[in-house]
Order: C-alpha cells, then sequence, then structure tokens
C-alpha cells in the first residue's frame, strides 16, 4: 500500500471533525448573548420538540426517495437538532455533545458483545435477543417485569408515532383481553368520547380538551382496528387528497386564494373535486 492511501483515512477523519467543528461553532455563535440569532435564543428543548419530529420524517421521506443529495442535506438538519439540543444543555450545565457522544458510543460496545466481546451469536435473532436482554439489564428490568403489558406498550408509546403506537397498544390490549364484545360497544364508546370533548370544549381547561381529544381520537383508532383500517394509511391519504386538490383549486384561480370569499373557494374545491375524480 502507498504512502498516500495509507493517509486517506487519517486525512477524511480529520476533515470530518472539522466540518463537525465548525458545525458547533455556527450554533454556539447562533446562541451567543452577543451577537446571536434572536430565534434561536429564544429557543428551549421543548419548543424545539416538532423540528425534532418534522426532521427525522423529512429523513425518511428522502430516504425513501432514493435522492443522495436530499439524504444528505435532511440528515445535515436533523444533524442540527442534535447539536443544538446539545449546546443548549451546555448552557444549563445539565451535559455536553461530549457527553452525548460518548454515551451512544458506550452503549453500542455493551449492546455489541458479539463484535467487541467474545459472545457468539447465530444470526440476527440472536443479536437482537442479546440487545434486548442487555437493555433490559441497563434498566434494572427484572425477566418479570419485561413481560409487563405496560412496559411493552410504553416502549411503543416512546419509539412510535402516535397513529401507529395508539394502533399497535389497542391491538396488543386487545390481545391480552381488554376488548369489547362487539363492535356496538366500540360504536357506543366513541359516542360517548364525542360527547365529553364537546363538553370539554365548552366548558373545561385547555389541559383537558386535550384529553379528551387524544381519547376521542385513540377510539377513533380501535373503531378502525375493529374494521381492519389503517389510521396512518387513511389520513396519509387524506393529507395527498387534500394537497391535490388545493394545487387545483391554485391552478383555477387567477389570483391567490386568501383574496377569494368562502363561497368562492368552496366552489373552487367542488370543481378541484370534480377534476380528481376524472382523472382517476
Amino acid at each position: 500500500m502507498s504512502t498516500s492511501q495509507e493517509q486517506t483515512p487519517l486525512r477524511l477523519e480529520s476533515s470530518i471533525l472539522e466540518a463537525l467543528q465548525q458545525l458547533i461553532d455556527v450554533v454556539a455563535q447562533l446562541r451567543s448573548p452577543n451577537g446571536g440569532c434572536p430565534w434561536d435564543l429564544a429557543q428551549t428543548p421543548q419548543t424545539l420538540i416538532p423540528y425534532v419530529i418534522e426532521e427525522a420524517y423529512e429523513v425518511v421521506d428522502a430516504i425513501q426517495s432514493g435522492d443522495k443529495d436530499a439524504i444528505a442535506e435532511e440528515l445535515g438538519d436533523l444533524l442540527l437538532q442534535v447539536v443544538l439540543q446539545a449546546q443548549i444543555a451546555t448552557e444549563a450545565g445539565d451535559f455536553t455533545l461530549k457527553e452525548v457522544a460518548q454515551g451512544i458510543t458506550q452503549k453500542l460496545i455493551r449492546r455489541h458483545p458479539h463484535v467487541f466481546g467474545d459472545v457468539e451469536v447465530d444470526g440476527v435473532e440472536d443479536v437482537r435477543q442479546n440487545w434486548e436482554q442487555i437493555k433490559a439489564a441497563e434498566k434494572g428490568e427484572t425477566a418479570a417485569q419485561k413481560q409487563l403489558l405496560s412496559r411493552k406498550l410504553d416502549r411503543y408509546a416512546q419509539t412510535l408515532p402516535p397513529l401507529t403506537a395508539g394502533m399497535k397498544i389497542s391491538q396488543k390490549a386487545a390481545a391480552a383481553g381488554f376488548e369489547w364484545e362487539n363492535i356496538e360497544g366500540v360504536w357506543a364508546k366513541f359516542h360517548e368520547e364525542l360527547a365529553e370533548f364537546q363538553q370539554a370544549l365548552e366548558q373545561e381547561d385547555k389541559a383537558h380538551q386535550q384529553a379528551e381529544l387524544g381519547d376521542l381520537l385513540f377510539t377513533l383508532i380501535n373503531l378502525a382496528r375493529w374494521y381492519e383500517l389503517d389510521p396512518t394509511e387513511a389520513l396519509q391519504g387524506t393529507n395527498r387528497r387534500f394537497i391535490q386538490r388545493l394545487a387545483k383549486m391554485e391552478a383555477i384561480a387567477s389570483r391567490p386564494l386568501s383574496e377569494y370569499s368562502i363561497e368562492e373557494l368552496d366552489q373552487f374545491w367542488q370543481q378541484a373535486k370534480a377534476q380528481l375524480a376524472k382523472e382517476l
């Protein structure tokens, strides 16, 4: 191997570290009280939650598209959220990006004893089982605790998008016997939750309204399960159709939609809906 070939990985490592340091420095400047960005300075870990979720979904969309440039860009946006969260935590004295990196590195080493230790595995399933056992031990879970239904459902709530988690939780709870006797019982529950939501909107504070909305949505998910429908796919389809109809409306209109009356917009909506129906 030539000298230039031997040095290539070192040069690559150096360039990566330099690029990461530049990102860290830029984020720190954005958060600086002296000449920083007012928007960045106003952010907290909580206000950034929607952006973390949004960027993660955009990474997934880019990967599914297969567009390499888009994947690189969206991964950069997601990396920004990690660095920004770490910067805010550093300012508060909670933890630093160094601790974040060290933590995940140590976790990967612990959970891959077949790579970094002397454990032998026979395929992917062995790796998965080892991972789960090590994870449970790290969290101090006993074998009995690990089997608790509530522990399993809590993992869905923590790791899946809300609609998907709701369906998983509903399915597992039903399999454990927490189920209505017939579909009429589910419909009765839906009407009960709808009435409670309407009452909360009229009489209760926002926290109670949010809780009742959640109960209503969860009941809708249960209805979908009974009818063997996918609520996530259903909502994605509705989102797509709404955007398609809106695009048709904009094509029909001669000026921005905001300049039309609600009656005119409704006419455009019906025209767009009819046009799209003909294209199917």
